[in-house]
């Protein structure tokens, strides 16, 4: 057992590349897919996957020439350690998070979803704000996805679309608010007492 533990968690790579696994069960990967999933490089990756590999936390076949792996969940420790990933999740503990505060005119950051294991939510993160390059919005989420080990279902909005959705009552919008969330930015001051209100 110690020895498994030394492999399960021998660096940050490792451990990023585990997570990955553990929280996409009953998927298979090739290396170039997961290499672009959590930004580590290929060469770097392939010690670590014949590592795993070696205690049968992950397993491996071969189709149409290509090897692809995919996590064993049979492995001892699968369910303690999908529980510890997902908790590691949830935040303050996900660090990417706070650089959307850089972004620009950041009017509103409100996390759900995967962020508070709730896995089921059409949406993880809303972002409204002007003058926010969307292309670096997708690579913070990207980063985070990376991080966390799974996909992100985020809405970019900016004030204007943002307040007309909130006029029209957007039943998607609402629904979002009046769930259980984190709001770690709001400077749209009406918004609090219009989220009570759908509440009430």
């Amino acid at each position: 057992m110690p020895e498994t533990l030394e492999i399960l968690f021998g660096s940050k790579l490792r451990a990023r590349l585990l997570r990955f696994f553990v929280l996409n069960p009953s998927q298979r990967y090739d290396t170039k897919t997961i290499s672009e999933k959590i930004k580590m490089e290929r060469k770097s990756m392939r010690a670590d996957l014949n590592a795993l590999e070696k205690i049968e936390i992950i397993t491996s076949e071969k189709l149409k020439g290509k090897k692809l792996y995919m996590v064993n969940e049979e492995f001892p420790y699968y369910l303690e350690l999908q529980a510890l990933f997902v908790k590691s999740n949830i935040y303050p503990h996900c660090s990417e998070v706070k650089k959307f505060n850089s972004l620009g005119k950041v009017k509103l950051l409100v996390l759900s979803g995967i962020f508070m294991d709730k896995n089921k939510s059409r949406l993880d993160l809303l972002l409204v704000g002007d003058d926010i390059s969307r292309s670096k919005v997708r690579e913070y989420i990207s980063n985070i996805e990376a991080e966390i080990g799974r996909e992100i279902h985020y809405m970019q909005l900016s004030l204007e679309q943002f307040d007309y959705r909130l006029e029209m009552m957007d039943r998607f919008i609402t629904e979002f608010l009046s769930d259980s969330h984190v709001t770690i930015v709001n400077k749209i001051p009406r918004l609090t007492q219009m989220v009570k209100e759908f509440n009430g």
